[in-house]
C-alpha cells in the first residue's frame, strides 16, 4: 500500500511539474511560433507553422535589401483598388518598400546593452565593496545599514518616479540628453545595489575568515586578499548578482519611458517595442520576432553563466 501511494505521489508530482513548466513556456512557444508564420497562417491555432517565415528576423537584423521587402497582402489588396489614384498608390507602396522608416532594432539593442551592462557592472563593483564592509569590518552604524539596506524596495517604482524626476529637473539634469542618461544610470544602480549587497553579504559570511587571514600572513594586504581569495571563491554569486542587475536594466520600462521619451536616439528595447506597434512594421510576425530577439540576450547570458552556478568552492579550504 505504501509503495502504491509512493508511486502515485511521484506520478502526481511529475504531472504537476510538467503542467507548471508547460504553462510557463506556452507564451514563449506562442511568440516563437507566430514570429515564424506567414500572414496566411496567423489564424492557425497550431504552434507548428505551415511554412517557416524568416523575413521578419532578416528585416530586424538588417539582412533584407530594399528590393526584397514585400508589401503585406492586406496592403496589396488596397493597392489593387481601381478607385485609388495613382499618386496615393505610389505613396502607400513607398511607405512599405523604403528603408527610411525601418525599425532600427540594432540601435535599440545597443542602447539596452549599454544601459544594462554598464549599470550592472557599476552596481556589482559597489555591491562587492559594500557587502564586504558589512560582512567583515566593524564600524559605527553597521547594524543600521545592514538592516536597512533593502529599505528602497519597500516603496514601488511608480511612487518614486515623480519625485525622482522632479529632483532631476531641479538640479538641471533631466533638461539635457546626457543628463537624462546619467539619471537613468543612477536609478538602475540604486534599484539593483541593495539586493546585490544583501546577496553578496550573506555569501561572503559563508567564506571562512581563516582563508583571508592566511593570505595576509603570507604578505597580502586586505585588498589583495579580497582580489585573490574572496572574489575567486565568490564567482557563483558574482555571476548571479550580475545577471540579476542585467535583467533589471534590460527589462526596465517605467523610468526609461520618463527620462528618455524625448530622446529617441537613446531608446531602449522596451520603449522600442512599444513604438513598433504604431510603426509601419506593426505586423504580428515582426512584433513577435522583435520580442524573441529581445529575449535572446537573457537566455544566452544564463547559458554562459550556468557553469558558475555551483557552490562548495570553500569545502576543504580549512581543516576542522
Amino acid at each position: 500500500m505504501l509503495g502504491k501511494r509512493s508511486l502515485k505521489g511521484r506520478i502526481g508530482f511529475v504531472l504537476a511539474v510538467g503542467l507548471l513548466v508547460s504553462f510557463s513556456l506556452l507564451p514563449f512557444a506562442q511568440i516563437l511560433s507566430t514570429s515564424l508564420k506567414h500572414q496566411f497562417d496567423w489564424g492557425n491555432p497550431s504552434l507548428i507553422p505551415q511554412a517557416i517565415n524568416l523575413e521578419a528576423y532578416k528585416e530586424l537584423l538588417g539582412l533584407t535589401k530594399t528590393e526584397e521587402i514585400q508589401i503585406p497582402a492586406a496592403i496589396q489588396k488596397i493597392l489593387n483598388n481601381p478607385k485609388l489614384s495613382r499618386e496615393k498608390k505610389e505613396a502607400i507602396a513607398a511607405k512599405y518598400t523604403s528603408n527610411d522608416n525601418l525599425f532600427p532594432f540594432g540601435k535599440y539593442m545597443l542602447n539596452s546593452v549599454m544601459f544594462s551592462v554598464g549599470a550592472a557592472s557599476i552596481s556589482l563593483i559597489f555591491a562587492v565593496m559594500g557587502a564586504y564592509s558589512i560582512s567583515r569590518l566593524r564600524f559605527g552604524g553597521k547594524v543600521v545599514i545592514q538592516r536597512s539596506v533593502l529599505f528602497v524596495y519597500m516603496v514601488g517604482g511608480v511612487l518614486l518616479m515623480v519625485p525622482l524626476y522632479q529632483m532631476a529637473m531641479n538640479v538641471g539634469l533631466a533638461s539635457s540628453m546626457w543628463g537624462s542618461v546619467f539619471c537613468l544610470f543612477l536609478i538602475y544602480i540604486v534599484q539593483t545595489l541593495p539586493v546585490g549587497m544583501y546577496m553578496l553579504g550573506n555569501y561572503f559570511r559563508g567564506i571562512p575568515l581563516a582563508l583571508e587571514e592566511a593570505a595576509m600572513m603570507d604578505g597580502c594586504s586586505r585588498t589583495e586578499a579580497i582580489i585573490k581569495v574572496v572574489l575567486p571563491l565568490s564567482l557563483p554569486m558574482l555571476a548571479t548578482v550580475f545577471i540579476y542587475c542585467f535583467i533589471i536594466g534590460w527589462n526596465e520600462y517605467l523610468f526609461a519611458s520618463v527620462f528618455l521619451k524625448q530622446y529617441p536616439e537613446f531608446h531602449t528595447l522596451p520603449l522600442a517595442l512599444q513604438e513598433l506597434f504604431v510603426s509601419k512594421n506593426a505586423i504580428w510576425d515582426r512584433i513577435m520576432a522583435a520580442s524573441m530577439l529581445t529575449l535572446a540576450p537573457i537566455v544566452v547570458c544564463f547559458l554562459f553563466a550556468s557553469r558558475f552556478m555551483k557552490g562548495g568552492n570553500t569545502e576543504g579550504g580549512v581543516k576542522g
